[in-house]
């Protein structure tokens, strides 16, 4: 199985678009340790030839023009995708919006939870995917799922969903509701394997903290892609970019006794990657002493391009 990580950054990207923080001012200057990435998405196939998304992001035109494998076959019809079906951990804007793009009459599958497929049905932008081409199909928490394309045919692809922790879309926040009217299935993760053999991959872009139940769901994994959204919980309010914390915005900070890195040290899992990396992140600053700190701890952090083999 490969997966190509066609997103690294989280919503807004890096360098944001109206962001002027030293970071994304080195990367607007071009400064070649501070590669730019496009938001969060991952592509896995099984065979080769039929690539499933997880999550599309509102660079999903960009991240296919930068992945040949998700172009349409140089000897193929006038019409046509390797895109088999798009999965959603959640349905934060920078993970749903890029579906807009995909609005081309072209079949393909949307798998989420009820939850989330609530709130595209819910969301009339959203009926520009034709359902009579596009189909919607639940993922229920805790089961496996072989993903299958419109015609029926198996893509290779098996995924297991559960639930993390983690918070209620933004747009969705109501603020007289304990955890902002949270519910269940609003973020998931999901471990992705194939149906020909055993190693797995675990997928969590977002997690607002790590508790018994998933630690041992993790141990020993293949591969582990996490949520390195902050480095430390603060770190916009002391950029002076934000008022919000990691936690208020539903995502675990990295570092520190709490935090990820020391949390998920003595797991044995056997590859490690930080994804969904905020702009304000010191570790996309390859010469930084917090990008060494990961490195040194067994993570890679993830830009657009890497893949993984299983």
């Amino acid at each position: 199985m490969r997966l190509i990580i066609i997103g690294s950054a989280a919503g807004g990207g890096f360098p944001q678009w109206n962001c002027n923080y030293r970071l994304s001012r080195g990367a607007w200057k071009g400064e070649k340790n501070l590669r730019p990435r496009t938001q969060s998405s991952l592509a896995a196939s099984a065979n080769g030839s039929d690539w499933v998304l997880f999550n599309a992001s509102p660079d999903i035109r960009q991240q296919i023009a930068a992945t040949p494998e998700l172009q349409p076959d140089a000897d193929g019809p006038l019409r046509g995708t390797p895109i088999t079906a798009v999965i959603l951990t959640n349905a934060d804007v920078d993970h749903i919006a890029g579906l807009l793009s995909l609005r081309e009459r072209e079949p393909f599958v949307i798998y989420a939870t009820r939850r989330v497929l609530q709130v595209l049905e819910a969301n009339s932008i959203f009926n520009v995917l034709d359902s009579s081409i596009v189909q919607r199909r639940e993922l229920v928490l805790g089961e496996q799922t072989d993903i299958i394309d419109v015609n029926g045919e198996r893509t290779g692809i098996v995924v297991e969903t559960f639930a993390v922790p983690g918070k209620v879309a933004l747009f969705l926040e109501d603020q007289t509701k304990d955890g902002f009217g949270t519910q269940e299935g609003d973020t998931i993760g999901l471990r992705i394997s194939s149906r020909v053999d055993d190693l797995a991959a675990f997928y969590i872009p977002g997690c607002a903290r790590i508790d018994h139940s998933l630690k041992q769901r993790l141990s020993g994994a293949d591969c582990l892609l996490f949520d390195g959204t902050v480095f430390t919980d603060d770190e916009m309010i002391t950029a002076g970019v934000g008022a919000k914390t990691g936690a208020r915005m539903g995502h675990l900070q990295i570092s520190g006794e709490a935090g990820s890195m020391v949390s998920l040290a003595d797991t044995g899992i056997k590859r490690r990657i930080y994804v969904h990396i905020n702009n304000t992140n010191p570790i996309l600053d390859e010469t930084s002493p917090e990008h060494a700190a990961v490195n040194e701890a067994g993570w890679e952090v993830a830009h657009d391009g890497m893949e993984v083999r299983l």
